[in-house]
């Protein structure tokens, strides 16, 4: 904290000899509060005593515990570590001044002390602390202002993800509550991958947050699609479905457009994963799938999430053209796709997290199950 102007600085003297404490403390007690210690120990409390010391004279040669070890105690400290400190000592060769500036002193004065010399120096001293608290404050401030901004950044993120997801939800029977859970559905498989050797290092918590942002614009691209195609309430045809199929690619095309030719990539990197999520979530690990038939590890890590957290929610929910298939039958699915529809890995690892996949159905289900429901393919 930075003194008021008018506020004199204080500083901590500290001595074993009484006349030494006198003489210093009346050469600065005109200009500064001044405290005194005649000990290691009464220094190191002194020097954690609110207000803290601005600057400590600090005596080497004492007995117990000496100046070095007083020091060595200071800068070990938090709250003291950033104190300035000058020793005051008799000691005069080079390797006495090297010990103590090693352990972190700021200056040296020789005793006998010459006031000029303590009082030039102490002032010097005092005027840098001073600069480098009011740097340290400033830069406090910038990292407070940049955090605060990246919280209003991603907070128009996340604003801008749940708009565009309620259009693409406007257009399909699909409710806040699929979105929800597919989320969440997500975000589990994820953690639960993260000590798992082949993604250590891809599935950082920042990068789980990211999927997890992007997961609602899943299937944006059905905006695109025809009523007459999206809306029918039985199986569809051959040529719906393919124009159904089409909805993975106009959701990436899309977010690709929305991308432009943004040049800071980390600044949209979630858009990239939504686009991904998007266009690839149809994806199967055996080539089988669309719009482009990747296999394997071609099709982007979140698709490949995402795709299990999609059939998930599908199997276990009702739609106009099925019931919900009970959780047995659903898990038998899914494990039946390991390798064939979905990586196996993430297969595993919803076996393993199968409990929280119950919670979060439970936790988000349909308040209302509508009769008129549109259909969803």
């Amino acid at each position: 904290m930075i003194k008021n102007v008018m506020e004199k600085q204080t500083i901590l003297i500290v001595d074993d000899t009484p006349d030494n404490l006198a003489i210093l403390g009346e050469l600065l007690m005109p200009y500064y509060q001044v405290r005194v210690a005649n000990s290691g120990p009464k220094a190191l409390t002194a020097a954690c005593t609110t207000p803290l010391p601005d600057l400590i004279l600090l005596d080497i040669m004492m007995p117990g515990m000496d100046g070095y070890e007083v020091i060595k105690h200071l800068k070990n400290n938090p709250d003291t570590s950033d104190i300035p400190v000058i020793f005051i000592t008799a000691l005069d060769t080079c390797e006495d001044e090297t010990k103590g500036f090693d352990l972190g002193a700021m200056d040296y004065i020789s005793k006998p002390v010459r006031a000029p010399i303590l009082l030039a120096r102490v002032k010097g001293q005092l005027e840098i602390k001073a600069a480098r608290d009011i740097l340290r404050n400033q830069n406090n401030w910038l990292e407070s202002e940049i955090q605060r901004r990246i919280r209003q950044y991603q907070k128009v993120q996340d604003i801008s993800m749940r708009a565009l997801a309620s259009l693409a939800e406007a257009r399909d029977d699909e409710t806040g509550n699929h979105i929800l859970r597919t989320q969440n559905y997500l975000q589990i498989i994820a953690e639960d991958l993260v000590d798992h050797s082949l993604y250590t290092d891809v599935l950082t918590q920042q990068t789980i947050e990211i999927y997890a942002k992007a997961a609602p614009l899943h299937d944006i691209g059905k905006v695109g699609i025809p009523d007459h195609v999206l809306y029918k309430p039985g199986k569809l045809t051959p040529e719906e479905w393919e124009i159904m199929k089409t909805h993975s690619q106009i959701g990436a095309d899309a977010i690709q457009r929305a991308i432009g030719n943004e040049d800071d990539k980390e600044a949209v990197d979630f858009l990239y994963v939504a686009m991904d999520i998007a266009g690839y979530h149809h994806e199967k690990w055996d080539g089988s799938g669309y719009p482009k038939g990747l296999a394997s590890n071609h099709i982007p890590l979140a698709a490949r999430l995402m795709s299990l957290a999609d059939v998930f929610d599908a199997l276990t929910s009702r739609r106009v053209y099925k019931s919900a298939y009970p959780m047995d039958v659903t898990v038998k699915i899914i494990n039946e796709g390991r390798g064939v529809h979905f990586d196996p890995d993430i297969v595993d690892a919803f076996n393993r997290r199968m409990d929280d996949f119950q919670d979060i159905a439970a936790r988000y289900k349909e308040q209302n199950d509508p009769q008129d429901a549109k259909s969803t393919k």
